[in-house]
């Protein structure tokens, strides 16, 4: 049996209801789980490395620069809590650039905690999986979101910004080249790029899905809600093939999609076999 993970990235406060009601209604039909990397208090004024505006902020967004705590969309809050195939982990703090990527440690613990607060005033209390904003991570954040958090979801794992004392562990992962791992109780899971993303080929993108679902017993498919609406417009080619991805996923006899919690779950010691029957075999295949 395959595993799937759907993680989409940057839903927050100033996200709306409808995109991801467009986009997402297919795979809740189906009963298959979307989890939602969620940006705690998102910055009205987040920039990306290259300093551009943040395409999860809206077109035209005119207000001061501030901070918008997830709590205060109270109809994004609603929907969420009404669709239960949704599960959040939590996306950083404030979406700042290379936010995690401090060296500071009063300073990550801070982002870290402020960040779960806004979740849980929003109602999402029992969240367990970390998604750094850009992937960067530094030692020091590794080490404290690891001791707060069961799942870390990353792009790629880089020597030189891991703890010292997980170093021997990676190198073990890269020399069986495994593309997930565990610290302690913590897994690291990478993924395989953007594979559902507005810069790829939409006549390849579903056959390069299935192949890479088809190379491991677990996939994290990483995709970004606005990216499907951008300039304020749907992309409606990109649309379907997200949507003919959940058909894929549906159908597909040896594919199950699972949320991240179901990794944590099995790792906890609840029920075996509620973690959709993958808990041994995807410890047999991050070599732990």
């Amino acid at each position: 049996m395959r595993c799937v993970i759907l993680r989409d990235d940057d839903t927050n406060a100033l996200t709306p209801v409808d995109c991801l009601e467009r986009l997402y209604r297919p795979f809740l039909a189906r009963g298959l789980p979307v989890n939602l990397a969620t940006i705690p208090e998102v910055r009205t004024d987040a920039r990306t490395p290259e300093g551009r505006h943040e395409g999860f902020l809206p077109p035209g967004l005119g207000a001061a620069p501030g901070m918008v705590a997830l709590a205060e969309n109270r109809a994004l809050v609603e929907y969420l809590h009404q669709n239960p195939g949704y599960h959040i982990a939590q996306h950083g703090c404030h979406h700042d650039t290379f936010e995690f990527d401090r060296t500071d440690r009063s300073d990550v613990i801070r982002r870290i905690e402020r960040g779960a607060r806004r979740l849980r005033e929003a109602g999402f209390d029992a969240v367990k999986a970390f998604v750094a904003p850009h992937d960067k991570f530094s030692p020091a954040a590794y080490a404290e979101v690891a001791r707060r958090f069961p799942v870390i979801s990353s792009g790629w794992f880089e020597w030189r910004r891991l703890p010292p004392a997980w170093r021997v562990r990676y190198g073990l992962k890269k020399i069986l080249g495994q593309p997930h791992w565990r610290v302690g109780r913590t897994r690291l899971l990478s993924h395989p790029g953007c594979l559902l993303s507005h810069q790829r080929p939409c006549d390849t993108m579903l056959e390069t899905i299935r192949r890479a679902v088809e190379r491991q017993p677990l996939t994290v498919l990483v995709t970004h809600w606005w990216e499907y609406f951008r300039d304020g417009e749907p992309d409606e080619p990109f649309i379907r093939v997200l949507h003919a991805t959940a058909e894929f996923l549906a159908t597909e006899p040896d594919v199950r999609v699972i949320p991240f919690a179901a990794l944590a779950q099995g790792e906890d010691g609840g029920p075996r076999r509620r973690a959709v029957g993958m808990r041994a075999e995807v410890l047999s295949t991050d070599g732990m």
